[in-house]
């Protein structure tokens, strides 16, 4: 499925990523509480039943988000999460992707431009910089310096994973 660019606030990522990080610990101690108890009550307790009953708070939780990450007051959230998913599957295949771009392949200019375009609006919506990544900013320059020579628009749209299809993992 491609992943295309959107236009986040910062700020409202940041808000709605609290609250959501907040509510999914409170969810989890709550669950496992209330399992832990449970099979305290049915069974006599022992460690092993502890560790059981933060176990299904956990898969309680983790259930509950499953159900609610398609809810419209997700959307930021749930954008970040896709865009870091993205950007980790084409993080295991940037020496490839090197090696095409020292090539003259377009798709793999098209690949390492997602991946530095997908790195700075995830530093932007986290509030960080990338200055102090001299690397990644070396890179960034080269590829927008090889996409100008082949004629290529600076910027990408989004990513298609079926790119990566065409490059070997490492």
């Amino acid at each position: 499925m491609p992943f295309q660019f959107e236009e986040q606030d910062p700020e409202t990522y940041r808000r709605k990523g609290r609250l959501i990080s907040l509510a999914m610990a409170g969810q989890l101690i709550v669950f496992g509480l209330v399992f832990v108890q449970l099979l305290q009550a049915a069974f006599d307790g022992g460690f092993w039943l502890n560790v059981l009953g933060v176990v299904l708070g956990l898969v309680a939780t983790s259930l509950v988000f499953a159900v609610l990450r398609e809810r419209p007051w997700m959307d930021e959230v749930r954008y970040a999460w896709q865009l870091k998913h993205h950007l980790s599957r084409v993080s295991g295949y940037l020496p490839a992707l090197r090696r095409g771009m020292a090539e003259g392949n377009g798709t793999a200019l098209d690949l390492l431009a997602f991946y530095h375009q997908g790195m700075a609006q995830l530093a932007e919506l986290n509030g960080r910089t990338l200055d102090d990544d001299a690397e990644l900013l070396a890179e960034r320059e080269v590829v927008r310096m090889a996409r100008r020579e082949q004629g290529l628009a600076e910027r990408v749209e989004g990513f298609d994973p079926h790119d990566l299809a065409a490059f070997r993992r490492g």
